[in-house]
């Protein structure tokens, strides 16, 4: 392995592990509470970000294990397994929607939007598993969605911030 590969691998995995941290810390010191007794918070203002600083997979996983760390510390044990593959996948949206179209003006905006609706999809599916009903698990759908919508809205302020400032170009040319 070349000495510039190493560089940018352990440059990526540090960048990993810090938005990992960042999505867990975001994630629970604001939580709003819901009906459906979770929480709204602002973790996948940086699930997002992570996708578009770091791209798909190194984006999937911090942007799966820090709200994932987040619902074990809160004591949401249960939903620990869903948060890590839903919040994977939704990195992965994010990221792949964004690469394909990042040079248009909207692209912030359309793959946030695209990678919240598979968020709230996935906890409605997986609320259904759990109540054993999917009308039931139908009351989580209007708290996930203000939840991506202030998701989408700050990602992409941060990102169109983080996009100005010359060195954040140079270290993380995907943005």
């Amino acid at each position: 392995m070349s000495e510039k590969n190493l560089l940018y691998r352990t440059r990526a995995l540090v960048m990993t592990a810090l938005l990992a941290a960042l999505a867990c810390v975001a994630t629970l010191v604001i939580r709003i509470p819901s009906p459906t007794g979770g929480y709204m918070n602002l973790g996948d203002t940086i699930v997002l970000l992570g996708a578009y600083l770091l791209g798909g997979a190194y984006g999937a996983a911090a942007g799966a294990v820090g709200p994932a760390l987040a619902d074990l510390i809160s004591g949401y044990m249960v939903y620990v397994p869903a948060t890590l593959v839903i919040k994977a996948v939704m990195a992965l949206v994010a990221a792949g929607i964004y690469a394909l179209c990042r040079k248009k003006p909207w692209a912030l905006i359309a793959s946030g939007a695209a990678a919240e609706l598979w968020m709230v999809l996935g906890y409605w599916l997986y609320d259904g598993l759990l109540v054993r009903s999917l009308a039931g698990s139908l009351a989580g759908i209007p708290s996930n969605l203000v939840q991506g919508a202030l998701g989408v809205t700050a990602s992409t302020l941060l990102a169109l911030a983080l996009r100005g400032v010359r060195p954040v170009r140079e270290r993380f040319p995907k943005l």
